[in-house]
């Protein structure tokens, strides 16, 4: 199986497409999450949403809008606000932990690694097979 964050932006006008990629992927649609994690004494999040496995092809797409949504617990706003009223309209919960930054990786798919050990270790996506 092949798992793979694909990056829309930061959570400016892409998080439009991420929650019109979440509608449109109903069927498919396994999770929504929310990473939270600090960057430059800023709190930020990155908004996922987590498709199933194709089938054919065991391709698992993470659509992600990393780092650029302020934390909602620390101030609320209109962005993550859109989210949470995807996963309500999608009756879904929204996922929620820390991680580290992806500036404390040289190199993005390092990031994305660590990310997906992390959701793999969580049970939030399948083991490779």
């Amino acid at each position: 199986m092949i798992q793979r964050f694909i990056e829309l932006g930061e959570g400016y006008s892409d998080l439009y497409e991420l929650v019109e990629m979440a509608r449109a992927n109903q069927h498919r649609l396994m999770h929504l999450m929310a990473i939270h994690t600090k960057i430059n004494g800023k709190d930020v999040s990155s908004l996922i949403i987590v498709l199933k496995p194709t089938n054919p092809g065991s391709f698992q797409a993470l659509y992600i809008c990393r780092e650029g949504i302020p934390n909602p617990h620390v101030l609320n706003n209109k962005r993550f606000d859109m989210f949470r009223e995807l996963a309500e309209e999608l009756d879904k919960t929204i996922i929620e932990f820390d991680a580290k930054p992806s500036t404390m990786f040289p190199e993005k798919e390092l990031y994305y690694q660590h990310l997906i050990g992390i959701l793999r270790l969580n049970h939030y996506i399948p083991p490779l097979q």
